[in-house]
């Protein structure tokens, strides 16, 4: 009888070494337990990948998660109504507690935990007004479970908000208070509770047996080992995008909108706020004048109608397609960020052929080489512009070269490999 294999990917690829292929036969099977506040969006396709690989190799996957649709194909169950969900999120904009709410829905997480006895717990994205972290801990403390816990930002470690680069805040570093974010994600309309949050997550998330951390870039490993979350071991696994979906195609686009041979100059973002570089755009397009084109995608109704003459701007789509019709089509993509973790527009813009210009923004230089990017100083505009036009010698065959490096299933066997470690088989 053949035998089947699983990959394992306990050695980065980016060290260079190959992995290791070990017989299914030998593996013993486990329960993974994922928790994230959705089923959709990048961390949410993250958890879903995941458990499809786990079930595809013999052990078993659930994921609660807080709001939204569940993922196709997997075992989801959700844990908060909406009436919870919007409860959480007045209570939050009224005091400054996000994340130290929605008890009941807690509670009823934990006796979905129980039920299912994992033998490894696998923690996402704790905000997004769907928790209690009080509740979540004092269990995790007491059960004695292996966890891993995936930082998609900085949440985990402040007292409020997801990103402070943009802020130049380093409170973080010494407590929190006086929060010069108060009013961004996750906004309060009145109060500045950062100090005592702060205190709550460290005295919570410290101390704890077996927990494990996986960052999706040096950058953000780096910034947990300056924070309360030191003491646990962490590694990097870098997100990755489906290859067999982002890849060069054809399409009329140039002439639909008739941009004919000029240079294209595209940006995708899932919401356009301040921090993804619309304003940026809008120079760029006025130094760019008539030589290139710039589009746009992502953007709200209202900031379509507001763009200046020139400018392409297309709203939110759902269309994986089209965004790889538009990857395809561009000259160069420019992801002029000012914080950032690890973007997958990016490696989708390679895996289409398509250069990247981007900023020295968090891990954003991280999926790019001299090959297939150029990265240039944060808010140095004059240099963006510039290397816009240099980005044109770049060759596709290297930028395909380079996506290749971040195929989505080797991304989620090396989550398998980690769990697998913690169960007492192989390393990490």
């Amino acid at each position: 009888m053949n035998e089947s294999y699983l990959y394992d990917y306990t050695t980065s690829l980016f060290a260079g070494q190959l992995p290791v292929c070990v017989p299914y036969a030998k593996i013993n099977p486990m329960r993974v337990l994922q928790i994230n506040s959705v089923c959709s969006g990048s961390t949410g396709r993250i958890a879903a990948g995941v458990s499809r690989v786990l079930n595809e190799t013999g052990h078993e996957s659930r994921i609660l998660f807080g709001r939204g649709e569940p993922a196709n194909g997997v075992a989801c169950e959700r844990i908060e109504c909406a009436a919870e969900f919007y409860a959480h999120t007045l209570y939050a904009r009224l005091t400054n507690r996000q994340g130290f709410a929605s008890t009941a829905a807690t509670r009823k997480m934990i006796h979905s935990i129980r039920s299912f006895s994992p033998d490894v717990i696998q923690l996402h994205n704790l905000h997004g007004y769907y928790l209690d972290w009080h509740v979540l801990f004092e269990f995790l403390r007491t059960e004695g479970i292996p966890i891993v816990w995936t930082l998609h930002d900085c949440n985990a470690f402040t007292g409020h908000c997801a990103f402070f680069d943009a802020a130049r805040c380093e409170r973080w570093k010494t407590g929190c208070g006086s929060c010069p974010q108060r009013k961004s994600y996750p906004k309060s309309w009145f109060a500045d509770q950062s100090a005592r949050n702060y205190a709550e997550k460290r005295a919570l998330t410290t101390g704890l047996d077996r927990l494990n951390i996986i960052t999706p870039s040096n950058w953000l490993k780096k910034l947990v080992g300056q924070s309360f979350l030191r003491e646990y071991p962490a590694r990097v696994v870098y997100n990755g995008i489906d290859l067999s979906v982002f890849q060069p195609v054809s399409s009329d686009l140039r002439a639909q909108y008739g941009i004919g041979n000029k240079r294209l100059i595209l940006g995708v973002a899932n919401v356009w706020e301040p921090r993804k570089g619309l304003p940026v755009f809008l120079d760029l397009a006025e130094r760019l004048g008539k030589e290139a084109v710039v589009a746009l995608i992502g953007l709200s109704g209202v900031q379509v109608k507001a763009l200046p003459a020139g400018m392409i701007g297309i709203t939110r789509t759902q269309s994986v397609r089209e965004i790889v019709a538009w990857y395809s089509a561009a000259d160069v993509f420019v992801n002029p960020t000012v914080e950032d973790n690890f973007p997958t527009t990016q490696i989708e813009a390679l895996a289409c052929g398509t250069p990247v210009v981007c900023y020295e923004t968090g891990g954003c230089a991280e999926s790019l080489d001299d090959s297939c990017g150029i990265v240039v100083p944060k808010g140095d505009v004059p240099a963006l512009t510039d290397a816009i036009f240099s980005a044109g010698a770049l060759k596709k065959e290297h930028c395909l070269r380079r996506a290749a490096q971040f195929g989505e299933r080797e991304r989620y066997c090396d989550y398998v490999s980690v769990y697998r470690s913690l169960c007492g088989e192989g390393k990490a």
